[in-house]
């Protein structure tokens, strides 16, 4: 998780970078004709669905615990029941056997992805005190709180047959932070798909003119993520300017001071302009309830429109450093990727290769405009530009590298024929030098070698922006990709 000091920023801004409204449905099985047979085992039952509930709590508090289904009747009711309370993610605790016609209706009805929690109560049973039992109810009465394992394979017949798609976690209810670590990453992993589903990306201007990959069926991003996408006018947010005042202005200055290291040679008429556009840009997403951003403007003479969009990467860096991250170049698939790297908690500066550096087996990546300042190594300095490279305008801009240490690469990849993957790779962010142009710059070191890892990833048709976030997640995008049923390719 990357820390940000939010109380520097405007009270207006928006931080819903880890906010999720995912409700979990949680439900236990067993056999109705036990409870009479064998005394005691379904409190017993019912006292380890208590303590899952609290396990998964601590990572999500939204959970509707539908208690023991062994019945028919019961898993209809179950099953409308999480219908009805419109639970994104389902975990069947398999607390002891349990006919499968107690289970399917829950999750025929539900119809959102199941996790099957394959936990013994303990690492085994006592063999020697159970077979000092003289009575053979008790015996299997104590058998039975043990037998987890024992309808998973029915179940998943089922599923099978029926197809719905389902992920099992085998381990121990207790003592066993592997496997609650993967509850705890499945859980993420909702909470970044119930963000996505309802993400309001905006998209400011248009294409940058003949980059070809970067060009994007929104539809697809439709049907895989969900969310809303709004199109935007450069001419609103140049209107939106107009009515900031100069206090704000005043104000916005003071934040800047206190975010970003200024370097000497900028200009205070220059950062003035930032200054109101970010403002500004604080009241476009307010308005439109924005979760992250794509812009580009190319101009033709204009003079408020060219002035809105050059002075605008402090702003939105401030607002990708809340879990609003903004891409340029129209970049929407790279937005996307952004919003669930951060959506993660691992930031997502927008990104592309600067060089090789061969000397060092590493790759220089960056790119100019907004960076995600949350997760830089020491302050990002604010630098003088005279020129947008290939691109109209000038004025300020930042530069800073991704915090040293383990990061990871994340891109969403338009297919051939249509349909959206997900591309991966792990590495480390390492110090050394960069190149002081004022733009994002990093040196990325990757397992296979930097000659190999270029090959590898360019292999799987990427544009060529990605998202790079702290931390090595690729096991939660694995199951986020699994929970929106993407393909997931991992590099390194």
């Amino acid at each position: 998780m990357y820390l940000f000091n939010a109380t520097v920023l405007s009270e207006k801004a928006i931080n819903r970078s880890m906010y999720s409204s995912l409700k979990i449905g949680l439900f236990g099985i067993g056999l109705e004709a036990y409870w009479s047979q064998f005394e005691g085992l379904k409190e017993r039952l019912e006292g380890y669905m208590a303590i899952v509930e609290e396990k998964i709590a601590d990572f999500h508090p939204h959970i509707i615990n539908a208690g023991l289904v062994d019945t028919p009747d019961k898993a209809f009711e179950t099953g409308q029941l999480f219908k009805q309370a419109d639970v994104g993610l389902i975990f069947l605790y398999v607390t002891t056997y349990a006919l499968s016609s107690t289970v399917l209706p829950v999750v025929q009805r539900a119809k959102v992805p199941v996790i099957i929690l394959n936990l013994s109560p303990e690492a085994a049973i006592d063999y020697k005190n159970f077979n000092a039992l003289t009575n053979r109810t008790t015996m299997t009465g104590e058998w039975l709180a043990y037998c987890s394992a024992c309808p998973v394979p029915e179940i998943a017949n089922v599923f099978h047959r029926v197809g719905i798609k389902f992920h099992q976690i085998t381990g121990m209810l207790h003592h066993d932070p592997e496997c609650w670590e993967e509850v705890k990453e499945w859980v993420e992993a909702a909470k970044v798909k119930e963000i996505m589903a309802h993400n309001r990306l905006g998209c400011m201007g248009h294409y940058y003119s003949g980059m070809l990959d970067i060009y994007s069926d929104l539809t697809q991003q439709y049907a895989h993520f969900g969310g809303h996408i709004e199109l935007l006018e450069v001419e609103e947010l140049a209107q939106l300017r107009k009515e900031v005042t100069p206090d704000e202005c005043a104000d916005r200055l003071q934040v800047f001071e206190e975010v970003f290291e200024i370097q000497p040679d900028c200009v205070l008429a220059e950062l003035e302009k930032a200054a109101v556009t970010s403002v500004a840009l604080d009241r476009l997403v307010e308005k439109y309830k924005l979760g992250s951003m794509a812009y580009y403007y190319k101009g033709i003479g204009n003079l408020e429109n060219e002035e809105a969009i050059a002075s605008i990467i402090l702003g939105n860096s401030l607002l990708t450093a809340q879990g609003i991250p903004v891409a340029g170049e129209y970049e929407i698939k790279n937005a996307q990727a952004m919003k669930i790297m951060d959506s993660f908690g691992a930031g997502g500066s927008f990104t592309e290769y600067y060089a090789m550096d061969f000397a060092d087996d590493v790759v220089l990546m960056g790119h100019d405009g907004p960076g995600h300042i949350a997760i830089a190594e020491g302050k990002t300095k604010v630098r003088p530009l005279k020129v947008y490279h290939g691109k109209v305008g000038n004025g300020v801009s930042v530069e800073m590298s991704v915090k040293n240490g383990p990061v990871t690469l994340l891109s969403v990849v338009e297919r051939r024929g249509g349909g959206l993957m997900l591309l991966v790779a792990e590495g480390k962010s390492v110090p050394g030098p960069i190149l002081e142009i004022g733009n994002t710059n990093s040196r990325y070191r990757f397992p296979q070698g930097a000659r190999k890892f270029v090959n590898d990833w360019n292999s799987h048709g990427p544009a060529h922006h990605c998202a790079i976030g702290i931390g090595h997640i690729s096991s939660k995008i694995q199951k986020l990709g699994a929970l929106l049923e993407m393909e997931v390719i991992k590099v390194c």
